[in-house]
């Protein structure tokens, strides 16, 4: 089944602002609420949609490359949260701590939240200028932070486990009180976490993760242009203690080609062309992206003219159709004539006095004007 767009399950037009991405959110999460709709499958499915929604549109390059990609984008296609406690761990950051959900239906004091999230990589590709006629895979080679296998990411020393945190009792937040107030805060021993680790693993000095040397296969959509970026969702460092990893962020660099130049999904072409074949007309074989195609040169083609093969361009990011090769007419004067060809010429140019064209005689006249003043 085909994904709805994103900004349609929000409920927002496509400029909207980030306020009102917000509360298109706060309303659809307050109605689908697994809470407030015990045991109905459907509104869950709805609460999950709308929040793998704001999770792209909330964030400035995830919605940037939404934009452009649409679902097609890596971490888009299929991405969503496997479960309701995925999306209370997800956003406890965006509204300001763990507190949002609880917010909106009373919550309690156990709050406890996840680990940090891992931070996200970048890196740089460069392809050849063809290279976006089709999807491309490219394969990449990276240093990152993963799970440690020793103590499977949770910190603590082989055959140990973490234990309860005795400052906030494992609830992850304390209560300070201010007059007539209770405020509650992140606990500032354990993080918000719940537990510390009095023993921690000697691999991973507690952190719950090792540098590793890995190979990433980037999936390249069609069309892409220089200094556009990837996001590949989740293929950043792991994340502490079982945070979610971050995602990898890949700029393109597209290398310049001898003969083509780009404009969007359009590629330009000069096309050099002798007099005679200007005057005469002709059947010239010119290059595109895919290899040679047969064009047809009319009489009297003039230089600087632009013809256009259609549908020999670059695919179009939106998936629809694709943009034109644009070749413009360059007519090469000989520099050198053989005394035949010198002969042939001068001949024709005293024909040519007697057959100007309304252009040319528009334009002698206003010479002879000028100059008889």
């Amino acid at each position: 089944m085909a994904k709805r767009d994103y900004y349609e399950v929000l409920g927002v037009a496509k400029n909207a602002s980030k306020a009102e991405i917000k509360k298109a959110y706060h309303k659809l999460a307050l109605k689908y609420h697994p809470d407030r709709n015990p045991g109905d499958a459907e509104a869950e499915a709805s609460f999950k949609e709308a929040a793998e929604a704001f999770s792209v549109l909330n964030d400035d390059d995830k919605r940037a490359q939404y934009d452009r990609f649409g679902h097609a984008g890596d971490g888009f296609n299929g991405a969503g949260f496997a479960n309701v406690e995925d999306i209370f761990s997800a956003f406890s950051e965006i509204f300001g701590g763990s507190s949002v959900f609880g917010d909106f239906f009373g919550g309690s004091t156990r709050t406890r939240v996840r680990g940090r999230r891992g931070a996200s990589l970048r890196c740089g590709i460069e392809l050849d200028f063809s290279d976006p006629v089709e999807p491309t895979e490219k394969t990449i080679s990276l240093r990152r932070a993963e799970t440690c296998d020793d103590c499977n990411g949770s910190g603590a020393k082989t055959g140990t486990s973490p234990s309860q945190c005795p400052q906030c009792q494992g609830a992850g937040v304390v209560m300070t009180s201010a007059g007539f107030f209770s405020m509650r805060s992140t606990c500032p021993r354990c993080h918000g976490r719940g537990e510390v680790i009095t023993d921690p693993c000697p691999g991973c000095s507690g952190s719950g993760r090792k540098p590793k040397e890995r190979e990433i296969t980037l999936k390249i959509p069609a069309g892409i242009e220089d200094g556009m970026t990837l996001r590949i969702a989740g293929e950043g460092e792991a994340g502490e203690q079982g945070g979610p990893p971050g995602d990898l962020l890949c700029e393109v660099h597209i290398r310049s080609h001898p003969l083509f130049k780009r404009a969007g999904a359009d590629v330009y072409l000069d096309l050099p062309i002798g007099f005679a074949q200007a005057a005469l007309g002709a059947k010239i074989e010119v290059p595109t992206l895919r290899g040679r195609t047969e064009m047809k040169i009319g009489k009297g083609t003039q230089g600087g003219q632009v013809l256009r093969l259609k549908g020999e361009g670059f695919p179009k990011l939106d998936g629809y159709g694709r943009g034109d090769q644009l070749v413009e007419v360059v007519v090469e004067v000989p520099g050198k004539l053989t005394k035949d060809q010198e002969r042939l010429l001068r001949e024709f140019a005293e024909t040519e006095e007697q057959n100007i064209t309304p252009e040319r005689k528009s334009f002698l006249d206003k010479v002879k004007k000028l100059f008889s003043k």
